[in-house]
């Protein structure tokens, strides 16, 4: 590279000595002799301050007329400073590469989330989001690196799909026909049947860890529900493992690692990032990682949790009966109020979960789990698929779906069916966990929700 980054400065045990940087005015303080610059490049929460005397090379041509915003390349040597900051820079040159105008939104003030969204190409240059998405990129390495560790095979999934994974149909058509034709000829469609943009990956890949064993995905999903909530988005990103030879009792032990493995790697690596989210956005943030980190998960039945919430005496707005899902303020009651930790519910009603759970022996309830963390509420999802065929075939018949449109995924039950196991993590959940940031919108770089679909 041509340049050193601003963080490889700031995080330098020694003075690297002379040295190009690049990146973006911050602020500036002008006097006869000399100018104060601090630069952001992106690389690190943190400024560097650069002092730039009024006789240095391109000083007359360039600092005068810097504003907040504007592209800079500064040569100088890095040497102690007299603030705060360990480091500073002393430009032996500063040549402007892109000026900013004067109505450059982000001024030194505080800035809503809502106006920051507004203005979604340049909100990553503001503290808030640049710490959050250099945390969203340390989460998605650490995502890869927990499954690589443990041996699982990364497999690439279809984001065009004819299968509706959760039967709820809230899909995206995906078509090169015209509106008046849309309903009358599907068989003359692009693929020469309905199809849509994914709502998960994972019966495909049940199909790769019915050869391969142990085997992820991660990449974005989609999904058509006209929810305006801060936890719901149209397009999202989802982890999706899936393990051959694997019960439910697998499944939640692989759940909760992660979410433990995950809580480190951010409390270790992104840690100036998190002191900032700490401070301005969710003061008990670090404690609470640190929290999830050492403390060993809860674990309820769905039949208890409903008993626990029904004898809570807490008035809830939604209600509580058995046979119904858990809604958010349930979920964060079990977390931060009864038991205050993580906590994993398993065995859910079988009307309530989609057909391709295992039935338990109770003939009631499914196989499947949810992890609940601390302010989110649910974060995993997952179950024991049902591995047996004429199951299966029933469950099928009971959610209306026709056992020709999933020949494939009943073959796997006919040719060496294995009991097996998985879960969906949603990845924007997950941000908003380790960040403290409250609302999905500002946890995704470009959100896509109803009425939105801006940059």
């Amino acid at each position: 590279m041509s340049r050193t980054t601003v963080a490889q400065v700031l995080r330098a045990s020694e003075s690297p000595g002379m040295v190009t940087v690049k990146g973006w005015v911050r602020t500036k303080r002008d006097s006869k002799a000399f100018s104060f610059i601090e630069i952001n490049d992106g690389s690190c929460l943190s400024n560097l301050q650069i002092v730039a005397d009024a006789t240095i090379e391109g000083y007359e041509e360039s600092v005068p007329h810097l504003r907040t915003g504007a592209s800079v390349s500064v040569e100088g040597e890095i040497v102690e400073s007299q603030g705060k900051q360990q480091w500073e820079m002393q430009a032996k040159s500063v040549t402007m590469l892109g000026n900013s105008d004067e109505d450059y939104p982000l001024q030194k003030k505080g800035h809503s989330p809502e106006f920051l969204r507004s203005i979604a190409h340049l909100r990553p240059r503001t503290n808030l989001f640049g710490a959050v998405f250099r945390m969203r990129s340390r989460m998605a390495y650490a995502i890869h690196q927990f499954f690589q560790e443990q041996g699982f095979v990364y497999v690439h999934t279809p984001i065009i799909t004819a299968s509706d994974c959760e039967g709820a149909g809230e899909m995206f058509r995906v078509t090169n026909l015209d509106g008046k034709t849309l309903d009358t000829k599907p068989e003359e469609d692009f693929f020469g049947k309905p199809s849509y943009l994914t709502v998960s990956g994972q019966l495909e890949g049940e199909t790769f860890a019915c050869a391969l064993s142990n085997i992820y995905t991660f990449g974005p999903t989609f999904r058509a529900e006209n929810s305006h909530t801060s936890r719901h988005a149209s397009e999202f990103w989802m982890i999706e493992p899936e393990m051959a030879f694997c019960d439910l009792d697998d499944d939640m032990a692989l759940a909760e690692a992660m979410i433990k493995y995950l809580a480190a790697d951010a409390l270790e690596h992104c840690a100036e990032d998190l002191e900032f989210l700490n401070k301005f956005v969710d003061k008990g943030l670090k404690e609470r990682l640190e929290f999830v980190k050492k403390r060993d998960f809860e674990r309820i039945s769905y039949t208890d949790a409903v008993e626990l919430l029904l004898k809570s005496n807490k008035k809830f707005e939604y209600k509580v009966e058995y046979g119904l899902n858990l809604q958010s303020e349930h979920e964060r009651y079990l977390t931060e109020e009864h038991f205050k930790c993580p906590v994993t519910v398993y065995n859910y009603p079988k009307d309530i979960k989609p057909f391709y759970m295992r039935r338990n022996d109770d003939n009631k309830t499914v196989a499947a789990m949810d992890l609940l963390v601390p302010g989110i509420g649910e974060i995993v999802g997952g179950s024991q698929r049902e591995e047996r065929l004429d199951v299966l075939r029933e469950n099928l018949k009971h959610h209306d779906l026709t056992e020709e449109d999933y020949y494939w995924y009943v073959d796997l039950r006919r040719y060496g069916s294995v009991p097996h196991a998985g879960f969906g993590l949603g990845f924007e959940r997950l941000l908003m966990f380790v960040t403290g940031v409250s609302n999905i919108r500002d946890v995704i770089p470009f959100p896509r929700t109803p009425g939105s679909a801006e940059f």
